[in-house]
């Protein structure tokens, strides 16, 4: 078993920058990468919406600089995946992974948040060419483009209208005869001249052009009369929802009511000692510059927590000599 002082649970932009922070304060964090460095970001074709890099990168090309940022100030980067924890006892917390087991004095917890697939031929196959779950993230890529957005929900219309800013036309679909999302957000929809609706529908399949080089159309499935057909489109922007990946850690940590992790200004869990930022905490703003802040703020209070904890731990083992 390894003792630690800092485990980061997740490698997105919240957990690489929380790593790059601990380990210039000299803490040598490890980093449970899990399946795939970098979370989403990894699989975003190009990000040019980060400070600092005005003729972009890729989404993998960030992630591995945010890794040996963080690796040349001593942070360990463990491609392992966390099976469970047990915060029941306090510090140290115990973690196991896949192939090993930890006691670290503090946690920060980063692991994300998915959002929600279709599960639909196709949707896999063109994800980065075609098919997006952030339209902040890739509307520009659509300019002057016929798109198509799946939900009904606030996300849905709120990517919907941003979207507007670049693509020719929006198509929403929603699945049933009425939007969820609130009452304004519906008026601003229904009065912005390139948004469109296609109701009690939904994508059977998502086709791409015949020479490989993107989305084509969508199949659409009318749920009251049964009847399919091919909508034409170049993009199809999926909002269904997100899903925190909050399993591993069962009753024994705070959630709201959608699963997220509930922290307070300084990223505090319910839990003393165990932190968490970016989107398994952050339901709202799921951008890469938003995550950095966060990770940022998370490892500077997590910092500060050891150092209150050590000189709490110094004063207790010189109090008999004192006495």
């Amino acid at each position: 078993m390894k003792k630690e002082r800092v485990v980061i649970i997740g490698s997105g932009p919240a957990g690489l920058t929380a790593a790059l922070y601990t380990a210039r304060a000299q803490l040598a964090p490890v980093v449970i990468a899990g399946a795939q460095l970098g979370g989403q970001v990894a699989i975003t074709h190009e990000i040019e919406n980060y400070p600092g890099f005005p003729d972009g990168l890729s989404g993998p090309e960030l992630v591995e600089r945010m890794k040996s940022h963080a690796e040349n100030f001593g942070a360990k980067v463990e491609f392992d995946l966390v099976e469970s924890v047990d915060f029941s006892r306090g510090s140290p917390f115990y973690i196991k992974t896949l192939g090993e087991e930890y006691l670290a004095d503090s946690v920060i917890v980063t692991i994300g948040a998915d959002p929600r697939k279709l599960g639909v031929p196709g949707e896999t196959e063109y994800v980065g060419a075609g098919v997006s779950y952030c339209g902040t993230c890739d509307g520009f890529f659509f300019r002057g483009k016929d798109i198509v957005v799946v939900g009904g929900g606030d996300s849905a219309l709120e990517e919907g209208i941003f979207l507007t800013r670049f693509a020719t036309s929006v198509n929403i679909i929603h699945r049933r005869d009425e939007l969820r999302a609130g009452v304004q957000l519906q008026q601003r929809a229904f009065n912005n001249d390139k948004i469109s609706f296609t109701w009690n529908s939904v994508v059977e399949e998502i086709i791409g052009c015949e020479n490989g080089g993107g989305v084509s159309a969508v199949r659409l499935k009318n749920r009251v009369t049964g009847e399919e057909t091919i909508a034409p489109t170049e993009g199809v922007f999926i909002f269904i929802g997100h899903d925190p990946n909050n399993a591993v850690f069962g009753d024994q940590i705070a959630l709201n009511e959608n699963g997220y992790i509930i922290t307070d200004q300084r990223y505090r869990t319910n839990v003393d000692g165990v932190f968490a930022a970016g989107e398994i905490q952050d339901e709202i703003w799921r951008q890469v510059a938003t995550s950095v802040g966060q990770g940022t703020s998370a490892a500077m209070a997590a910092i500060q927590w050891l150092e209150a904890r050590e000189e709490t731990l110094q004063e207790l083992d010189a109090a008999p000599a004192a006495g």
